[in-house]
């Protein structure tokens, strides 16, 4: 029903799949989008990854501001269609948009114009995404890590003001965990769904903690999702991964 990643590098690729995963979700940032000699440097890695690279995270860099008076609408324009491009040749399935400094809002800047802004950029992600396959997974993060997009809720609110398949949603355990947001949003946001990522106490591997995991993986099988999980958080030791594997196979299977 569900298929198991984990954040990591490239290089790690090898390691995750003899751990047992299903694929390896890496960072945008990393394929150096903006470096053209650069990214077509290291695209085979990607290419001929001995795991799928089926996510991505980490979509913009924290210099390329998405709201505020600092946007650059044309570079913004470019990254996106590099984005699309590289992420159709992997082969990846979810694009995931958290990049919390990017997206955050300087003091004095007005909410609503952020929002537009916000809008704005996930027009041309669709405008980019559409009829590749290819899904933006907007990630509400906490309010330590940014003022914009704090909760599923919010997440899904702007994923209905694009109402496009390629705009939808990601939950996360942790930062659901630490806004206190209740998982019955999985289910009342059902529909928005495209993605999942977990972490335990302390964005620890799971199963080391004490998060809510029988409740999550209750509300989101109430909710009918049947896609991709992945862990994203710090690692103490890799064997850590093929605890964290049987732990997640055991609590949502």
């Amino acid at each position: 029903m569900y298929s198991f990643g984990w954040c990591r590098g490239i290089e790690d690729a090898e390691l995750l799949k003899e751990a047992g995963y299903d694929y390896i979700e890496c960072a945008i940032t990393e394929l150096k989008l903006e470096q053209e000699n650069e990214f077509k440097n290291i695209l085979s890695r990607y290419l001929d990854s001995p795991l799928p690279v089926k996510s991505f995270n980490l979509f913009f860099p924290a210099d390329l501001k998405i709201v505020g008076p600092d946007v650059d609408c044309y570079r913004i324009d470019r990254y996106v269609a590099r984005v699309a491009e590289a992420l159709n040749r992997i082969g990846a399935n979810i694009a995931v948009l958290g990049s919390g400094r990017a997206r955050a809002l300087p003091d004095g800047w007005e909410s609503e114009k952020a929002e537009e802004q916000f809008v704005r950029t996930l027009e041309r992600i669709s405008d980019e995404f559409s009829g590749s396959g290819l899904v933006l997974a907007i990630e509400p993060l906490n309010r330590k890590e940014t003022n914009l997009v704090n909760s599923v809720e919010e997440a899904s609110r702007f994923a209905q003001i694009i109402n496009r398949d390629s705009i939808k949603v990601l939950a996360d355990l942790h930062h659901m965990e630490l806004e206190n947001e209740p998982f019955q949003t999985l289910i009342d946001h059902k529909d928005w769904l495209a993605h999942i990522h977990v972490a335990d106490t302390g964005r620890l591997s799971p199963g080391t903690g004490a998060y809510s995991y029988d409740q999550f993986a209750e509300r989101l099988k109430m909710s009918g999702y049947s896609g991709m999980i992945s862990a994203e958080c710090t690692v103490r030791d890799t064997r850590e991964f093929e605890d964290s594997l049987v732990f997640l196979k055991g609590t949502f299977t």
